[in-house]
């Protein structure tokens, strides 16, 4: 969900947004530091992980913070949901029109103001349950 704001885009949130757009393996900041330094190699993890959350706090990418050990980061905004594979800890993005309306068929059952809400399915993935089966 997009927030409006009046981010100023710098050049390092734009390559960082941009390498973040271009992957859809939901990395770490860790994962988008090495990917923005193959453009930018003087940056610093710092300026990486503050422009992640600089970004997530504006709507412009999702911070995850899921079932998995590490936060991700994913650049699709919009409210997906994610599978995690139990065995290699990696993120994919559900299938669209597997969207489930849980919050919409909460709000007459509570007196919560409904904001959102997080939700992970978990599994095995093909590959890995190709490799269990080898």
């Amino acid at each position: 969900m997009k927030k409006s704001s009046n981010l100023r885009m710098t050049r390092q949130r734009q390559v960082i947004l941009e390498e973040l757009r271009n992957v859809t393996s939901h990395p770490s900041a860790d994962e988008v530091y090495e990917m923005v330094r193959k453009r930018m190699p003087r940056i610093s993890l710092g300026t990486v992980y503050r422009n992640l959350e600089i970004l997530a706090e504006c709507g412009e990418i999702q911070k995850l913070e899921l079932g998995c050990s590490l936060k991700r980061f994913d650049g699709v905004a919009d409210e997906h949901y994610h599978i995690r594979c139990l065995h290699c800890d990696r993120l994919f993005d559900a299938p669209p029109g597997s969207r489930i309306r849980i919050s919409h068929q909460l709000k007459g059952c509570t007196d919560f103001k409904i904001i959102g809400h997080r939700f992970e399915f978990i599994g095995i993935c093909s590959a890995c349950y190709d490799q269990s089966l080898s």
